[in-house]
């Protein structure tokens, strides 16, 4: 993928140097565990927010959390990967910004968080096994750049390019929210059976994916990125964090109703539908 000498986001805060103590009592800390929990398993990030509506602040009965900011220098790879980072949310600004001024409105961007470790977030506290997540409460993006060793080595999804869905599918998340498709999702999982529930978990993933995959359209008719192999990363990186692949792989064998992201299969189609039309119509996972 080409991205060197390009614009960086300035949306980027920093917390890599920033070291969190956490001190519970009672329940507070469970409640937490589960918010994150629930954002990691797929749950819709509505409903995972206000299970951390007034956990994030853990004082009182509940606990205590103390942040300590220290000096941090990280290697020279990961440094560069931070840029990298910086680069591709920049590139997801522009194309955004651009698909809703062609829709008569204006995006309102993100900002998407480093940490190492733990961090403490709006809908409260996370640790980097979790992996990636958008916190609609804060509206921000968070992320331990070791989860992209993970990636290429747990999950067998190498390559900047696969490094790059997964900051797009985030943001993707957050168009969700701006345009309402995370508060509509909420109040239908309302009053409907887990299994129902879990299926509209799903097609709230596979439209992330096919943000995705709108993003690297634009992105690529506008800026050139891609080189040879980059679509490939994607799809296979789609492809290795499919419910269906994940599950045989910690379990031995699937549970369709229990699926909150979709199939392999799913999320490669999805990524490439948004990928060959570049619009928001056609990105529509629900009808």
């Amino acid at each position: 993928m080409k991205w060197k000498n390009r614009r960086s986001s300035s949306n980027i805060e920093d917390r890599r140097g920033s070291r969190v103590s956490r001190k519970a009592k009672g329940g507070g800390l469970g409640a937490i565990v589960i918010t994150l929990i629930a954002i990691y398993f797929g749950v819709d990030p509505e409903i995972a927010s206000q299970l951390g509506s007034g956990l994030s602040d853990l004082g009182g009965s509940n606990g205590s959390t103390q942040t300590q900011s220290v000096p941090y220098r990280g290697s020279a790879e990961e440094n560069q990967l931070a840029q990298f980072v910086a680069v591709v949310l920049a590139d997801t600004e522009d194309t955004w910004r651009e698909v809703f001024k062609s829709q008569g409105s204006t995006y309102r961007e993100p900002v998407l968080v480093l940490f190492k470790n733990v961090v403490k977030s709006a809908c409260g506290m996370a640790e980097s096994a979790m992996g990636p997540f958008y916190c609609p409460a804060d509206s921000k993006i968070y992320i331990d750049l070791s989860f992209y060793n993970d990636l290429k080595q747990r999950h067998g999804a190498p390559g900047d390019f696969a490094q790059a869905y997964v900051i797009a599918h985030e943001v993707g998340h957050h168009v969700q929210s701006l345009l309402g498709t995370s508060s509509r999702v909420h109040q239908a999982r309302r009053g409907v059976s887990k299994a129902e529930g879990n299926a509209l978990s799903v097609k709230l993933e596979l439209q992330a994916d096919c943000f995705a995959g709108l993003w690297a359209y634009h992105t690529e008719r506008a800026k050139s990125i891609l080189e040879v192999g980059d679509t490939e990363e994607a799809l296979n990186a789609a492809s290795a964090i499919g419910d269906d692949r994940l599950q045989k792989q910690g379990q031995g064998y699937v549970v369709p109703e229990s699926f909150t992201h979709g199939t392999s299969a799913q999320r490669v189609r999805w990524f490439k539908q948004g990928f060959s039309h570049g619009s928001v119509r056609a990105c529509d996972t629900f009808s």
